[in-house]
């Protein structure tokens, strides 16, 4: 045999074990991937989890749509009492009613900047105020709307800071939801309320594990 037929044979040997390397290296590794433990995922037991737990949305309104259902529930609140007044969400919180005055009833106008809080809560800080024609001290005007004017008890006037606390978080909902205000901007009129949901509520009840 010659010399160059022992070089094209080592040649061709050469490449028919590369191309084998080849293909067992390959082959190997797809049977590492497929068998390759996956890594377990850490699943909260169902024992651990509170039963008071709930799920959490953000509801996003307008001020127009937010102002008819305030309203609504103003004029509610109000049935059976004898002074009225309602609020006009526009570039601030604008209250208006009559508040009584010696044996006559005078128009009320207060205009109000919402303040949200950490809890979700809003301040209403007065801006302006003014009771008729009558020249009175504003804190005065707010003791005269905090004994006059009928609100819920989550609503709060508190003349000496010469604000309104709505403590929305307290709010009592038959369906036993938890409100509470994510964004309050008017001028822009964006409005976005946190609204909690127990599983109870949606009739979701986790069994009880004994340990």
């Amino acid at each position: 045999m010659s010399r160059q037929i022992r070089k094209i044979k080592n040649k061709w040997k050469k490449l028919f074990f590369s191309l084998l390397t080849i293909n067992i290296i390959v082959i190997l590794t797809i049977i590492t991937l497929i068998y390759w433990p996956v890594p377990s995922t850490k699943v909260q037991p169902i024992d651990q989890i509170d039963q008071d737990d709930s799920s959490e949305f953000i509801v996003r309104t307008t001020k127009e749509n937010l102002n008819e259902l305030v309203n609504a529930y103003i004029e509610k609140f109000q049935q059976g009492t004898k002074h009225k007044y309602s609020v006009i969400l526009d570039e601030d919180v604008h209250l208006q009613g009559e508040l009584p005055v010696f044996s006559s009833t005078v128009p009320l106008s207060i205009h109000l900047e919402p303040l949200v809080q950490e809890n979700g809560d809003i301040i209403l800080k007065q801006k302006s105020i003014t009771l008729g024609l009558l020249e009175l001290p504003n804190k005065t005007i707010m003791e005269y709307i905090r004994k006059h004017l009928p609100m819920p008890d989550w609503v709060r006037v508190i003349p000496k800071n010469e604000e309104i606390y709505v403590a929305i978080s307290e709010m009592e909902i038959k369906s036993n939801f938890r409100v509470s205000v994510e964004n309050f901007n008017l001028e822009a009129n964006h409005i976005a309320l946190k609204i909690n949901v127990p599983y109870k509520t949606l009739g979701i009840e986790l069994p009880n594990i004994e340990p």
